[in-house]
């Protein structure tokens, strides 16, 4: 077996990763309170707004990255000009525009099954790269966390009955957007993992300011457009360039933009650095918890007894996936014949970290 040909991930190495992947989830919940916070807001402007405020603040924050950031190429920048449209602007105007359609808790359980579909996803994908899950082992955690996103959306489709008020209509068109966002983040962090992981000496924290600096034109035209589709459409009532309340807009997008887009950024790259991707795709589950959480002390109540019934399973799904070791594939060659068997990380000192 060739050293280098594998990835030990020893003790202290998962421990980081699982820290750096709280951080990530903790900072990225809030970005699905600020839609319930700004609903007369277009979910558009509110995603251009918030990386518009984000490359913004990656401008100053490239100068301590330069020499990182001159030393990227060209197809470097185009996969971050990548990863900033579909992770970034069109994953949270999916996302935003769900949540003011279903009141936020609906849309957190759609994107809670992030860690489901990208462990099954990566599972596959990255099995030569980074060891494969073994099923019997990963479906516990797999079935747990489900069990816990099907709890809270029982209660949450009781409460959607409950209240007449409330657009059955919009409620499951808002489903239907999540769905998506559940897509578009699929597809970014397995790209994010791959770039991360073939570049092992880059550093974290760069990466994500150069994400921040490929978004800031892109979100820069969307705010212009989104500009000017408030304007064409003048009877909206909608006072431009920032809305309404202009100060509470300004403020909440440049606090997302620092500490969700930034430095959640950096968190989830670190960890990504640290962890195979299909136990980091679980560890999304971080932003689910988080998210459940600042929506109801948004709504000053507490969740009903399906929903807390939920979180727990979620939690417990986590503790159980986390637990489970990737197992490595590799060949032996035999007399006539050739055959792979799967050998546990561990089972090699040699294996490079």
């Amino acid at each position: 077996m060739q050293s280098g040909g594998s990835v030990a991930w020893a003790g202290g190495r998962i421990g980081s990763g699982l820290a750096w992947a709280l951080g990530a989830g903790a900072l990225w919940g809030l970005v699905f309170v600020v839609p319930l916070m700004l609903p007369e807001y277009p979910a558009l402007l509110l995603s251009v707004g918030r990386y518009l405020a984000f490359g913004l603040l990656c401008l100053p924050l490239a100068w301590f990255d330069r020499a990182e950031l001159r030393a990227l190429s060209r197809a470097d920048w185009w996969h971050a000009t990548k990863l900033a449209f579909v992770g970034n602007l069109l994953y949270y105007a999916l996302l935003a525009s769900s949540i003011q359609r279903t009141g936020g808790p609906l849309s957190t359980v759609i994107i809670g099954t992030l860690p489901v579909v990208i462990a099954l996803v990566a599972n596959r994908r990255d099995a030569a790269r980074d060891g494969r899950l073994p099923w019997a082992r990963l479906w516990p955690a797999l079935a747990l966390i489900g069990l816990g996103i099907g709890l809270v959306h029982h209660s949450e489709w009781q409460a959607l009955h409950a209240d007449p008020a409330r657009d059955a209509a919009a409620y499951l068109w808002g489903a239907l957007l999540a769905v998506g966002a559940v897509a578009c983040w699929t597809w970014y962090p397995l790209h994010n993992a791959d770039w991360l992981r073939a570049h092992p000496q880059r550093s974290a924290r760069a990466w994500s300011t150069a994400q921040g600096l490929a978004t800031l034109p892109q979100a820069a035209l969307g705010f212009a457009l989104a500009q000017a589709g408030l304007a064409w459409a003048g009877g909206s009532g909608f006072t431009l360039p920032f809305g309404p309340r202009p100060e509470v807009f300004v403020a909440l997008m440049i606090s997302v933009g620092l500490l969700a887009s930034w430095l959640g950024t950096l968190c989830w790259n670190a960890a990504s650095q640290r962890l195979p991707s299909a136990l980091a795709g679980q560890l999304i589950v971080f932003e689910t918890l988080a998210a459940l959480l600042y929506a109801y002390l948004w709504r000053g109540e507490w969740p009903a007894a399906a929903s807390a019934l939920g979180v727990a399973a979620l939690v417990a799904g986590v503790w159980w996936g986390v637990r489970v070791r990737p197992q490595r594939e590799v060949a032996q060659a035999h007399p006539g014949r050739s055959r792979r068997v799967r050998c546990a990380s561990q089972c090699s000192g040699n294996n490079a970290p």
